[in-house]
């Protein structure tokens, strides 16, 4: 269930129709997902988050564009984002991800997860190794 809904004409605002055009022409569609439209109703939050979206996604880099947004479903697993799992999933199909791909994500996910919780119940201390700041680390 919704916290609120988008206006019934959210690009007669000229700032969200401008990041919705700019969505269109970026991504090649005419498709304007719920996550842009909910976002509309603070046209500076659309405005912020679509540029960092674009910065961070949609910029070539040196992370392929495949395991930008496997890195994006693992992390909405954790955050239990069901919106972002199911958007994100079918980025990743469409951008080539195979159906052996994903089992072997939801895999690592999933050993992650476990490994995680295991280490914070045991509050296991970190290796010098492992530290950036230790000698050898």
């Amino acid at each position: 269930m919704t916290t609120i809904l988008p206006s019934p004409d959210l690009e007669s605002d000229a700032r969200v129709k401008a990041v919705f055009d700019d969505i269109r022409a970026t991504r090649g569609t005419d498709f304007i997902n719920n996550m842009w439209r909910w976002l509309a109703f603070d046209p500076a939050v659309l405005e912020r988050t679509w540029l960092e979206v674009k910065d961070v996604i949609g910029k070539p880099s040196s992370i392929d564009p495949l395991t930008k947004e496997m890195i994006y479903i693992a992390v909405s697993v954790a955050n239990n984002c069901t919106y972002c799992i199911h958007s994100h999933t079918a980025a990743a199909r469409a951008k080539g991800m195979t159906g052996e791909q994903y089992g072997e994500l939801l895999a690592i996910i999933g050993l992650a997860g476990k490994t995680n919780q295991l280490a914070t119940a045991l509050q296991v201390p970190v290796d010098a190794a492992f530290d950036a700041s230790q000698p050898g680390g």
